[in-house]
């Protein structure tokens, strides 16, 4: 059964993977022939550090994963170094997005882009359909629990970031 902190992560991969759609449709458009939108590009370099890395990555990261990790014993396997991982490729290919706007790279911009955008689509499949159901499974009704004080505590230190970027999903959608 799907916990609530599984549920919480699930909702905001949501709302990445609604900007990872516009990134590639972005990139499409320019592929066939449209400039690269700066501002678009640096929207979406700020959703993705502030709200997946210093939002969503917060719980991940700090939370769950160190719970995984404290835990081991309790589970058939440890993903987490997998995950940090890509979490880690994902960030080196934001600094790929920045230095492609800053070089005026529309080629930079794409590659790195759309490699973020693979990257993610994969990571985030993996951590919904395996990582958090083994932790559903493997982690005790005591560490979810206190886990999901953490994750509340997020949400409300960090409402406001939250509320912006809902918002800036609905702007880049908009384009």
């Amino acid at each position: 059964m799907e916990s609530e902190t599984s549920r919480i992560l699930s909702e905001e991969h949501k709302n990445i993977l609604k900007v990872i759609a516009i990134i590639k449709k972005e990139c499409e458009a320019i592929k066939n022939g449209k400039q690269a939108d700066k501002e678009f590009f640096s929207d979406a370099v700020d959703f993705i550090r502030n709200y997946a890395d210093r939002f969503h990555h917060a719980k991940e990261e700090d939370i769950l994963f160190k719970e995984f990790c404290n835990n081991e014993s309790e589970m058939h396997c440890n993903p987490v170094n997998q995950m940090l991982f890509e979490h880690e490729t994902g960030r080196n290919f934001v600094k790929g997005i920045e230095s492609g706007i800053k070089e005026n790279s529309k080629d930079k911009i794409v590659e790195n882009a759309l490699g973020y955008a693979q990257l993610l689509e994969e990571h985030i499949y993996k951590e919904d359909n395996i990582l958090y159901p083994m932790a559903d499974e493997g982690l005790s009704e005591k560490i979810k629990v206190e886990m999901l004080k953490k994750f509340k505590n997020i949400d409300k230190e960090k409402s406001k970031d939250k509320e912006k970027y809902i918002k800036l999903i609905e702007k880049l959608g908009k384009r």
